[in-house]
């Protein structure tokens, strides 16, 4: 008897390690792919702008969002936030956090296929309360259909006065999408699973000493590269 509650305790063990292992490697993948989906949007002709990418004090990306997922109204879309570091948001790209997109306005279904979405953060204001809590789009922090091209102007009134400015991309069609009525929320079970221990949204993101993870590379050398230096509203 002894033998056999041994047995199914390793058993249960080795299931338990296994489905933790495979949690991480979906993160890890998470990471990989946010960093696919924002260097193919920025190498688009007709991408963001590239004055409201410079002035951005942090980017969101949720790789690969299902319409399911809105539809059923528990599910949710994950991926990651990353900010400039240093005073004022003026350094580089740091250390993502994993977040959560929660579904709450049907604008959300594109298609019925996965979509991308990437949300620009204009702000101090808007970067805080999203690293500190559930944020509610259009409530707790203003949201605008973000303006797309290039060279576009950007000097409208909804980009000059939302907190976050949103994107998606589905079936090939890259466009600004309001997000109102979402809500955004640091997935701290996620940040534990990456960075090995339980730390807040806020700590990764703004502590310099957070180590950029090997899976998030792609993606903060994208954002390196194509808006290195911060350039304040």
């Amino acid at each position: 008897m002894k033998r056999m509650f041994v047995c199914a305790m390793s058993a249960l063990l080795l299931v338990a390690t296994s489905w933790a292992n495979d949690k991480e490697e979906k993160d890890e993948d998470r990471l990989k792919n946010a960093g696919t989906v924002l260097t193919e949007i920025l190498n688009i002709p007709e991408d963001i702008p590239q004055d409201l990418l410079d002035k951005a004090e942090c980017v969101v990306v949720f790789p690969s969002v299902l319409k399911a997922a809105f539809v059923v109204g528990g599910s949710y879309g994950r991926g990651v936030m990353t900010c400039r570091t240093g005073d004022n948001f003026s350094g580089a790209w740091g250390a993502p956090s994993m977040m959560a997109l929660e579904g709450g306005s049907v604008g959300l279904q594109i298609g019925g296929q996965a979509t991308d979405f990437v949300l620009l953060v204009m702000n101090d204001r808007g970067a805080n309360g999203i690293l500190s809590s559930k944020v509610k789009l259009g409530a707790d922090a203003s949201v605008a259909a973000g303006p797309v091209g290039r060279n576009a102007s950007a000097e409208t009134d909804a980009s000059m006065r939302a907190e976050i400015l949103s994107y998606s991309r589905a079936r090939g069609l890259f466009a600004g999408i309001s997000l109102e009525g979402s809500t955004i929320r640091p997935d701290n079970d996620g940040n534990k699973r990456i960075y090995g221990k339980k730390i807040s949204a806020k700590e990764i993101v703004i502590a310099q000493e957070t180590h950029v993870p090997p899976a998030a590379e792609g993606l903060i050398s994208t954002l390196n590269e194509k808006a290195p230096k911060h350039r304040a509203s």
